[in-house]
């Protein structure tokens, strides 16, 4: 259901992506991890692995979908489908380090992907356009909404300076401890994928010439200040949680040592 959610207005859009509906479940699924099974019942599971595979195929099918789709909504929610499956890997890894990934992985995510779909929903108020194709040399004349889905996107594929490089690294540790190095692979390769269909839209925005349509991109200028303002502020804080991850760590070290 999540990818034909796209149809709802962008503000809509980023709030069922990266706030609510969407995380309940995976929430919900560490919440029983922790405190129902405990971990160390659930690490003598052998459903526990199996299900951490299902999980890493979805991480690499939601990615490899999200390359087909030329729509920019339509390839967040795939993206979307794949970052939810990183949560639910970290708790089935059964350790402290998964746990403490996916959690934070929670916060890091949503506050990438509204970035995201707030960069998305700008494109289509200034310039009227939805298909990535599309989108050559806008960054021209929207370079704070192409540069804020570039902060977005760091967050997503989990490299400094976004806060999404903690949780990647915390469920990295935690694949490392329950000696699952495949899935390991998986994350690597997911970030990999991650990083060629996000980054193709500043790219294209930034370096690609624009087409020869006389009329592509005239008089298109940056979206309302409230757009810009709200891009800049979940921007800003993206980068600020690489900074200062501290409330989110110290959070979930709490829930694990309860």
């Amino acid at each position: 259901w999540l990818p034909a959610a796209m149809v709802a207005p962008t503000p809509v859009s980023a709030l069922l992506h990266a706030v609510a509906v969407v995380k309940v479940g995976v929430f919900t699924i560490l919440k029983v991890s922790v405190y129902v099974f405990g971990l160390d019942l659930l690490s003598t599971l052998a459903s526990a692995t199996w299900l951490a595979w299902v999980a890493a195929t979805t991480i690499i099918l939601g990615s490899l979908v999200a390359f087909t789709k030329d729509n920019l909504k339509a390839r967040l929610a795939y993206s979307t489908i794949s970052q939810l499956s990183y949560i639910v890997l970290g708790a089935l890894l059964a350790n402290e380090w998964g746990i403490i990934g996916g959690g934070m992985h929670i916060a890091m995510h949503a506050f990438g992907k509204i970035t995201l779909f707030f960069a998305a929903g700008a494109v289509l108020v200034a310039a009227h356009e939805t298909d990535i194709s599309r989108m050559h040399g806008l960054g021209r004349t929207m370079p704070i909404t192409f540069g804020a889905f570039f902060v977005g996107s760091l967050s997503i594929i989990g490299v400094p300076p976004a806060g999404g490089a903690w949780s990647k690294w915390f469920l990295g540790m935690g694949t490392l401890e329950a000696g699952q190095i495949g899935l390991l692979v998986v994350l690597m390769v997911s970030s990999l994928l991650s990083l060629v269909y996000l980054l193709e839209v500043p790219v294209r925005a930034f370096f690609s010439a624009p087409p020869e349509d006389a009329h592509h991109g005239e008089g298109i200028h940056e979206a309302p200040w409230q757009a810009v303002v709200a891009m800049i502020i979940t921007a800003l804080a993206t980068m600020g949680l690489f900074l200062y991850p501290g409330l989110f760590y110290d959070l979930m070290t709490l829930v694990v040592s309860l």
